[in-house]
Formats: C-alpha cells, structure tokens, sequence
C-alpha cells in the first residue's frame, strides 16, 4: 500500500480543538517541496532570561576554547557541552545610568532583546524599541500559526513606578513589538494549552473555567475520530511518531490538572494575604518553569511558532525558592555587600535556574527533527541583563548560546570578546541565521564574529 501523503500543515480536528502534528514520514513530498524554500526542519529561536544577575565567580570558565570548565552554577548544562557556546565581554551599554540614575533593574530587562536605552518614566509615555523576537516574528511569522509566544513564570505589573521612577513596563517585559507595546509573557500554563490546542477563552473566569473542566474530556478525546482515521493510513513508524506525541500531549494535561489541584490546596492567606492565585499555576517552582518548557517544546517540535520568549522571573523579582531551603527574597540577597552567606544563597538560586534550563535543553536534544534534533536546529539564549547583582553591571554579561542552528554555529566552546562589545551584535548574526537580514538592531555596531561556523 502506498502511505498516506500529509501536508505539513495537517491538523487533528475536534469540537473547539485543533492539534498540530509533529514531521511525519508521511509528510515527505510536502517536506521536499519545502527544502527547495529552506522551510524543512525550520530553525527556531528561544530567549530565556533571568532575573537579578549571577554570582560571577561560580559561572564564567577561567579559559577559553574548548576544554574549559563547568563552574558550580553552570555545572548542570555540562551534559550538553558539545552544543552550546558560553559567551563573555558582551556589553549591554544602554543598559546603563547614561544620566537617568538609579534604575538598573528596569533597563536590565528593557535593554536585554531591544539594546535601546528606555525613556524613564512611571507614567504611560514609554518609550524603547522592538525587540530582536519581533524582528523575526515580522518576517518569518506568517509560516506559523503564532508569529511569537511570549512566556513566563512570575506575573508583574503593566504600569506604574516598579524601579526608581522607570516604569513597571519596563521590569516586567522583554518582548516589545512596538517603542511602546510590551508583549506581557504569560504565566498560566493552563492558558497557554488552551490557545495551542483549543477552547480557550480569555475572558473566562477561573471558577467558569473549573466548572467546564469538570464536564470537559482530554482535548485528545475531542479528536479520537480523526486521529483513528489518520493512524489507519500511516506507516509503522509514523504510528510510533504519533502515539509519542499523543502521549506527550495527555501527559501535559495530566501534569496541568494535578498542578492546577495543587494550587488550590495552597493556603495563600498564610503566605501572601491578599493575593490571588490564577488556577493552573503549579505553587512548585521547578514544576511550573518544566510545564512551560514542555508546552515551549510542543509548540517547537509542530511549527506552531519558531520564536518564543521566555521570562524565568520577573526583573527585580524578589520571590524565595522555599524549594531550595531559600526563603529570603531574591531580589534582597543580590545586594549582599559581600556577606557570603547571602552569596551562597544566590548562587543556589542561580544553579536552581540552569538546572530547569538544562531539562529544556535535554528535552529539546531528545526528539529527532530533520536530520539531527530540535536542539540542533535551534538557537537558545540564556543570559541576563545584568552582571553583578551588588554592583549592577552591564558589561561581560552572562550569556550561553545553545543549539545548532541547522549547523551554523560552531559549539563546545568558551569565547571571550573584547570588553563593550555590543550584546546585540549577537542578535544580528542570529536573525541571519533565521533568513531576517538587517543592518541594525538596537546599539550594534555588525555581527558577531567567532560564534559560526560558516
């Protein structure tokens, strides 16, 4: 029998659901037909950004080149040394005073995908620039059914002064699609399953939304018909592919609906009076950064977009990792003034976070894409706008840059620029490596040499 011929764009079809697929060998003809455009195995690009700085100490290798070694807090991510580049000396100069004073958190997080300095101001007349993932969301968005996600795991305020006078626009976001229209990340993994695969409502209240779950099956019951009539045309191995994927979506929703219930017996009373928690963020922190990295990865792995941003806490956050034995405020212990037992505090922090990012990065390595895996075809950002969290550098920021590119980049090394080079000038070699060519980008002064391998 001759198998089934998909279109790289099949759906799975239900009552209010759709679900994208994953490349099927079944899509062959339609993969063929797209390699003569580049479009087959797509490369995507991941920003993730975290808050406050990193204890420097414990994360930058002391050589450079390919035998360096993995520090205390980068120490997880080892596993993935032959596809990853850690890169020092790169400056974000707009992220500094240049006059404006005290405000180094909000323009940490305002410089870091925009290299523009920020109007400060509390009020509604923000001003800064589009951010490199809506540069290529603009030009490469209209392949997919998102142009950008944006994402996160600590919810922040759109207005009024969070840092000194600079709006809290400017702590809270690192997508910008406009000089004054933030893309606020979403925080609910919930809501972000919901508008991947269906029967979201933005407007819906939480208690609606549970009363509805209630009657409501798996989005995958939804699509039983359609799936079973798909998996009768499909080779073995497709069959394979298939039930994979499937599992991995059910699986999500299992962890959605045991975290959601986890979150509703968490007494907030006793550790926040006042504050509401939206249903379907897990009160485990490690849980909620590896649910959306999970729904990150789906949205990866089928096309669904090519660009994500992803805000591992807010600017300035202040919250403790209780998980880790951390119950001071994060924000509180960077300005340790070199007690060292606040900076051991950080440090767990700072590998806490490289720890769940490390679970991306082996997620990503484990499905086949093309001719290598998701990881390799992919460029991944981890880095933060500032340096030293006592001292609110901008300059030798920490930054990995992790994936292949569709074998552009040169991995497995520590390269070390000259000091006050521009972080964006990395950003331009990536959206050339997207198919987006522009000159400029925030403060770049060209691309960025030493990171590829073409």
């Amino acid at each position: 029998m001759t198998p089934k011929k998909l279109s790289r764009r099949t759906l799975l079809r239900g009552l209010g659901t759709a679900i994208a697929l994953p490349a099927l060998d079944a899509m062959r003809p339609a993969l063929v037909a797209a390699s003569r455009q580049g479009e087959v195995s797509p490369c995507r690009m991941v920003f993730c950004y975290v808050p406050n700085g990193i204890i420097m100490e414990d994360w930058k290798p002391a050589v450079t080149g390919a035998g360096y070694e993995f520090l205390p807090i980068m120490k997880p991510l080892e596993p993935h040394r032959r596809k990853m580049l850690v890169l020092s000396g790169l400056t974000h100069n707009t992220g500094r005073a240049l006059g404006d004073g005290p405000g180094d958190h909000a323009r940490a997080a305002a410089t870091f995908l925009t290299g523009v300095h920020p109007r400060k101001t509390a009020g509604a007349d923000i001003s800064l620039d589009i951010s490199v993932d809506q540069v290529a969301a603009r030009a490469i968005g209209s392949k997919t059914r998102f142009a950008s996600m944006e994402l996160g795991l600590e919810g922040g305020r759109q207005a009024g002064n969070c840092d000194s006078g600079y709006s809290c626009a400017y702590s809270n976001n690192i997508s910008w699609r406009s000089p004054n229209t933030p893309n606020p990340p979403e925080i609910n993994p919930r809501l972000v399953f919901e508008r991947m695969f269906g029967n979201a409502d933005p407007n819906e209240t939480p208690e609606a939304r549970a009363r509805r779950r209630r009657y409501e099956k798996s989005v995958l019951d939804f699509v039983q018909e359609d799936t079973a009539r798909l998996q009768g045309t499909l080779g073995a191995t497709d069959r394979r592919k298939m039930d994979e994927y499937l599992t991995a979506v059910r699986d999500m929703e299992t962890r959605l609906e045991s975290a959601e219930k986890a979150a509703a017996d968490v007494d907030l009373s006793k550790l926040a009076p006042g504050l509401e928690k939206p249903m379907g963020i897990p009160a485990d922190y490690a849980e909620h950064a590896r649910l959306m990295f999970d729904l990150m990865t789906i949205a990866l792995r089928t096309d669904m977009s090519r660009v994500v941003s992803f805000m591992m806490a807010r600017e300035g956050s202040n919250r403790a990792y209780r998980e880790i034995g951390v119950t001071d405020g994060h924000h509180g212990l960077t300005h340790h003034r070199d007690n060292q037992e606040w900076i051991d505090k950080i440090k767990l922090i700072n590998r806490y976070h490289t720890e769940q990012f490390a679970y991306f990065l082996a997620k990503l390595d484990s499905i086949s894409d093309g001719d290598g895996t998701l990881l390799d075809n992919s460029m991944i950002i981890y880095g933060s706008g500032i340096a030293d969290g006592n001292r609110h550098t901008h300059h030798d920021l920490p930054v990995l840059l992790c994936g292949g590119a569709k074998g552009k980049l040169r991995t497995g090394r520590h390269v070390l620029y000259a000091r006050e080079t521009p972080l964006t000038n990395l950003y331009l070699t990536m959206l050339e490596h997207m198919g987006v060519n522009t000159s400029q980008l925030g403060d770049s002064t060209g691309r960025l040499n030493h990171v590829s391998g073409i």
